[in-house]
C-alpha cells in the first residue's frame, strides 16, 4: 500500500543523507524516496543500500529516485521516475514486476500517460516554487490541483497521487481536500526542530478522508 506521507531525502549542510533518513525514521516516517542528484552512480549505490538497510529496521519503504539500476541492485522496495527520465515500461524490465513504481505528472495528460505506462502512484506537482529540485516544471497551486483532480474524477481514475513541491504542513489541509492521496515533503521534516510532532501533525491531516476516499 502507498503510504501517506512521502519523505524526499535531503542532506543537511553538516549531515548527510543518511543522518537525515534516519531522522525522518526516528520522527516516524514510513516512506523514503531516495534523492540524490549530480552524483556518481557507484556513490548513489552506496547511499540506496545504506537507506535500505534503515528503512527495513523501521519497517519503513525505500523508494530511489531515477535509477532503476541502482534500486534493483539495492534492493529497494521502489523506484521513483520524473519526466526526463526512461518510460516506465522500461524500467519495469529492469527492476522486475513487484517493484513500486511512481512517476511524475504535471498536468492531466501526464497524469493520462502515466496511467498508461503501469505507474504505481504518481507525483503530481509542483505546488509551488521550490529550490530542491532543477528545471522546474511550471507551478499548479491549489486551483490546479483541483482542475486536475477534476478531471481525473471525470475520467474515472483512481491512482493515489502524491503531492509535491515546496509544501509545507501548514498546506496539507487545503491540498487534501483537492482529492489527492498524499503528499511528499523535504525541508518541513529535515529542518523541523520537532521533527516527531511535525509527522504526527502530518499524518493526522493526511488521513482525513477525502474526495477520492469519498
Amino acid at each position: 500500500m502507498i503510504d501517506k506521507l512521502h519523505y524526499i531525502s535531503q542532506q543537511p549542510q553538516n549531515g548527510t543523507h543518511a543522518g537525515a533518513i534516519k531522522a525522518a525514521l526516528d520522527a516516524g516516517c514510513k516512506w523514503v524516496q531516495l534523492r540524490v542528484k549530480d552524483q556518481p552512480e557507484d556513490i548513489i549505490l552506496h547511499y540506496a543500500i545504506e537507506a535500505v538497510k534503515l528503512c527495513d529496521g523501521y519497517g519503513a519503504r525505500l523508494i530511489v529516485n531515477d535509477h532503476p539500476e541502482i534500486a534493483k541492485k539495492a534492493g529497494a522496495h521502489g523506484l521513483h521516475l520524473g519526466l526526463q527520465d526512461m518510460p516506465i515500461q522500461q524500467a519495469r524490465q529492469i527492476v522486475g514486476p513487484d517493484m513500486i513504481i511512481g512517476g511524475t505528472a504535471n498536468t492531466f495528460a501526464h497524469v493520462k500517460q502515466r496511467v498508461a505506462e503501469g505507474a504505481d502512484y504518481i507525483g503530481l506537482g509542483p505546488y509551488r516554487f521550490t529550490t530542491t529540485k532543477q528545471k522546474l516544471s511550471p507551478i499548479l497551486g491549489l486551483d490546479g490541483y483541483r482542475d486536475i483532480m477534476d478531471q481525473m474524477r471525470l475520467a474515472n481514475m483512481s491512482i493515489p497521487v502524491i503531492a509535491i513541491g515546496g509544501i509545507v504542513p501548514a498546506d496539507i489541509p487545503l491540498i487534501i481536500q483537492s482529492g489527492v492521496y498524499g503528499a511528499a515533503l523535504s525541508g518541513a521534516i529535515t529542518h523541523a526542530t520537532n521533527a516527531r510532532q511535525v509527522v504526527s501533525e502530518l499524518y493526522h491531516h493526511l488521513n482525513q478522508p477525502s474526495f477520492n476516499e469519498a
